[in-house]
């Protein structure tokens, strides 16, 4: 069930592959050992002229990646660095981007709070 919101900062004229989505929700299944049909994911595309960090950057050529991952349960923090790490690396390599400009956010946990179809997801 995990969900992947990717936000991907690009500059002008620069454009996302058409794969991409795929090739992220291939690259975090294989992290997460999601099977088929069971890894989401929804990116969107931000122009860089709609991203700022304060002090005026970002430094010329970086544009960041926002993943935020929605999953039934956050696992324990030892391997949730280990995941994250993995799910970066993962993402980058999807998007060709430095993995040092790939961010990963985890949301509170989906069970109990999310529903499918209108079925309240219990984990």
């Amino acid at each position: 069930m995990p969900i992947l919101n990717v936000e991907v900062i690009v500059a002008t004229g620069e454009s996302v592959p058409r794969e991409a989505a795929a090739a992220i929700a291939d690259a975090a299944g294989a992290v997460l050992h999601s099977p088929k049909g069971r890894m989401w994911v929804r990116l969107r595309v931000l122009p860089l002229d709609h991203y700022a960090e304060n002090g005026g950057g970002p430094d010329p050529g970086i544009r960041p990646v926002f993943v935020h991952v929605i999953r039934a349960s956050i696992p324990p923090a030892s391997e949730l660095e280990r995941e994250a790490s993995s799910l970066a690396a993962a993402i980058a390599t999807a998007l060709d981007r430095p993995v040092e400009n790939v961010h990963v956010l985890y949301e509170p946990p989906a069970a109990g709070r999310a529903a499918f179809g209108g079925k309240l997801f219990r984990g």
